[in-house]
């Protein structure tokens, strides 16, 4: 038990930069939300719905970050800071980073029962800030969510998804980062690669129309010249 504490403490640290210690973690209110939702599944598995409920409003209240204890959550997740709702039916793979005001939030089932309503995170997925992740998808293996995103559809692995309603970027599988990084997409890279592609069109289209507007003053120039000469 204690080796499956440090190695997530440790994991924690490699994807956060600002704590000096393990001890700092310890103080994470992510920390705590995940430790007393361990508890929560537990009872919630051993149908003990009333006990669970009450760890899980008890770490909400302390945290900030509101786990329903049917979610099933794997190893070293990293909730960064709170303000962070996972439903029930949720499934969050190994090593996933969710940051600030996010939601794994359910749909409304078509036949009436509850079933399987909110996402399925796979390993190594990051979600940014505000993000929405709405109703029974799958988020692929190492995909990105960028903050304030909303995703309705199934993700690819590999892909970074923007905007409202997200869209992938259709980075390649090729181009992954295999290191971390933390806070999600650095500036530099390519986020989108539609905006550009658009301003190559603009930019033929205002060269096309030049070259339309000299050939019409190269025509009129003689008539010009012509007109000129008689009024002299």
């Amino acid at each position: 038990m204690f080796e499956r504490l440090i190695s997530y403490l440790d994991s924690v640290r490699a994807r956060d930069p600002a704590p000096r210690s393990r001890w700092e973690i310890l103080l994470y209110p992510g920390f705590w939300a995940l430790a007393m939702h361990r508890l929560a599944h537990w009872l919630f598995e051993a149908e003990m719905f009333f006990l669970a409920r009450l760890v899980n409003h008890t770490a909400r209240w302390m945290t900030a970050i509101d786990i329903h204890p049917g979610a099933t959550i794997g190893k070293h997740l990293f909730i960064d800071h709170g303000f962070t709702v996972i439903g029930e039916t949720a499934v969050i793979g190994n090593n996933v980073t969710i940051y600030q005001c996010v939601t794994l939030g359910g749909t409304n089932p078509t036949n009436g029962k509850g079933g399987k309503r909110h996402p399925t995170l796979s390993d190594n997925v990051i979600i940014g800030a505000g993000a929405q992740i709405i109703g029974p998808i799958t988020v692929g293996e190492r995909a990105r969510v960028g903050a304030n995103a909303v995703v309705t559809d199934d993700v690819p692995e590999g892909a970074t998804m923007i905007g409202l309603k997200a869209r992938s970027t259709l980075v390649p599988a090729e181009t992954w980062l295999r290191e971390f990084i933390p806070y999600g997409t650095p500036c530099e890279e390519p986020c989108e690669p539609a905006p550009s592609e658009r301003v190559k069109e603009l930019e033929d289209e205002v060269a096309a129309l030049r070259q339309m507007v000299e050939a019409m003053a190269a025509e009129r120039a003689p008539q010009a010249a012509r007109k000129s000469g008689t009024d002299c």
